[in-house]
């Protein structure tokens, strides 16, 4: 549930962002109901919830107003007057009212009839968030039990952002003005392209004549060069690939013969070694055959 509520949140950031030209940081405009219940629930500093919900870098701001009214609200309101004093005070024309108005009062003149400063408003007054929903290119923030929302477009910005849209599909006076400018002078080139022509046209048959003539001499000179063999470029001998290193290569096994192998249980045929025979000396023999 959480990560479809911040995909609808990443949805009307991106909405104002589109149609109503709100850029990074995003500036956050509080009252003082709502600095008080974000306290009471404690939902922790601004600065770092404000960002995780829009998605982005913000900056908290506050009115002179809002801290004049927190003050004249008592001690039940000092940790809320603390903690609006430590955010950002805005600086604008639109609140130097003297004396202090109401904070309702403070913020409607702060954001005036389009909200020209691109405030988010976080407010808790559901009244007062009826009436800026009225008020195109206003988005507003409130809390509720531990967390904050931020309340969709309404049906007014919707209404608002479409026909803005189709008023910027239509061309405009001064883009007419342009393109009949582009297109009359486009004309004038033609007609100038189109005199010069006619009044060249014996010199184009010229050179025309003189671009078939070189061609031809082209071709002739290189019939003449094909005839007598003559290359036109240079001839390189292709390397091939040559064998292998004789050095590097294993050398080859004999084959086995047939018949005469281990798995036959033969034994190799071997050739008989020529019998050495010695001779007896004849005068042994002789004298122990006489004895």
């Amino acid at each position: 549930m959480k990560v479809l509520k911040q995909k609808r949140f990443r949805k009307t950031v991106r909405f104002y962002k589109a149609c109503f030209a709100f850029r990074e940081p995003f500036k956050v405009l509080c009252d003082g109901n709502f600095l008080h219940f974000a306290l009471s629930q404690r939902l922790g500093s601004l600065q770092d919830a404000l960002p995780s919900l829009l998605g982005a870098a913000t900056k908290a701001f506050v009115t002179r107003c809002i801290i004049a009214e927190l003050k004249q609200l008592g001690e039940s309101f000092s940790g809320t007057l603390l903690a609006a004093r430590r955010l950002e005070i805005a600086k604008l024309d639109r609140c130097n009212h003297e004396p202090f108005k109401s904070a309702s009062d403070c913020l409607g003149a702060m954001v005036g009839d389009n909200n020209p400063e691109h405030f988010f408003i976080a407010t808790q007054d559901a009244e007062l968030r009826k009436r800026f929903c009225k008020v195109y290119g206003v988005a507003l923030i409130f809390a509720k039990k531990n967390s904050l929302f931020l309340e969709p477009p309404s049906e007014w910005q919707q209404k608002f952002s479409r026909l803005s849209e189709a008023e910027r599909m239509h061309v405009k006076e001064q883009e007419l003005k342009i393109i009949d400018f582009r297109a009359m002078k486009k004309k004038e080139a033609e007609l100038i392209q189109n005199l010069d022509d006619s009044n060249h046209g014996a010199d184009h048959a010229e050179g025309v004549s003189h671009k078939v003539s070189s061609a031809l001499a082209k071709e002739e000179t290189f019939e003449q060069r094909r005839n007598l063999n003559v290359k036109e470029r240079p001839v390189f001998k292709r390397k091939r690939a040559k064998g292998p290193n004789p050095l590097s290569c294993q050398k080859k096994q004999k084959k086995p013969v047939p018949g005469l192998g281990v798995d036959n249980h033969t034994t190799p045929h071997t050739p008989s070694r020529r019998k050495r025979c010695r001779r007896r000396n004849r005068h042994n023999c002789s004298s122990g055959n006489i004895s």
